[in-house]
C-alpha cells in the first residue's frame, strides 16, 4: 500500500517542491541542483529542505563554486 502523505501542505510550497525536483532530475547531479537553486535565489538551508540533503552540504558547495569562481574571475 501506498505511504500516505499530507494533502494540507500550502500550494506555494507544493509548487517550489515540484520545481526543485524538476530541476534535480534535469541536472546530472546533486552539486548542479544546489548551484541551480542558489541561483535562483534560495538560501541553504531551503535548499536542503527541498533536496533532502543536509545545509552544511548545501553550503560547502556554494562555497568551493564562488570559490573557484573567484580563482577564475
Amino acid at each position: 500500500m501506498a505511504e500516505s502523505r499530507r494533502s494540507d501542505m500550502d500550494p506555494s510550497e507544493e509548487l517550489a517542491r515540484l520545481l526543485a525536483t524538476q530541476i534535480r532530475l534535469s541536472v546530472p547531479n546533486q552539486t548542479q541542483a544546489i548551484l541551480e537553486l542558489s541561483r535562483a535565489g534560495f538560501g541553504p538551508t531551503r535548499i536542503a529542505e527541498l533536496l533532502g540533503t543536509s545545509t552544511a552540504t548545501a553550503k560547502v558547495t556554494i562555497a568551493k563554486s564562488r570559490k573557484k569562481g573567484a580563482e577564475h574571475g
